[in-house]
């Protein structure tokens, strides 16, 4: 399967979050968690100040710097049950698009979930801290890669959301 060509960009510093868990402050204005979970994550340098300020200008890939963006204005018109592993509609996991004029969001509440934009073909590892965000009548699909609960919300224009609801 390939994979999305990431941006790379610097790490700038670091922050906590809610629950204590550090997380990156990238250049490009976006912010990834740094956790230490062996054997599927291996940061041991996270749990030190000393390794973490020696982290401070290094290179890192960003996600979401490859990932389409929302346009400002959008208004929510529509959001479906949540779905886990194993009652993903059979219609999400083969490529499909959304109509002209409606974008979605794949918000994935908790686990991982593969979305793939089919043209140009990229993959994106969803998490909870990282969603997906459809285009307009872009075929993609999601894959499910283990325990997952996730839903989709769909927007349009403010003045297409009194129009028909279909996506």
């Amino acid at each position: 399967m390939q994979t999305s060509a990431m941006a790379t960009t610097i790490i700038a510093g670091f922050h906590r979050d809610h629950e204590g868990q550090w997380v990156a402050e990238l250049a490009c204005g976006h912010s990834q968690h740094m956790r230490h979970r062996p054997p599927l994550v291996s940061r041991p340098w996270v749990q030190s100040d000393t390794e973490r300020a020696k982290k401070i200008g290094a290179e890192i890939e960003c996600p979401l710097c490859a990932m389409p963006a929302l346009p400002a204005g959008l208004r929510e018109y529509k959001r479906s049950s949540s779905f886990s592993e194993g009652d993903v509609p059979a219609g999400l996991l083969r490529a499909h698009g959304t109509k002209a004029g409606v974008w979605a969001l794949i918000v994935v509440e908790s686990g991982t979930l593969d979305y793939t934009i089919e043209q140009p073909l990229q993959t994106f590892l969803l998490t909870p801290e990282v969603p997906g965000v459809i285009p307009p009548v872009v075929p993609h699909h999601v894959k499910v890669r283990g325990p997952v609960r996730f839903h989709v919300e769909f927007f349009r224009e403010p003045d297409e959301a009194n129009q028909a609801t279909d996506s």
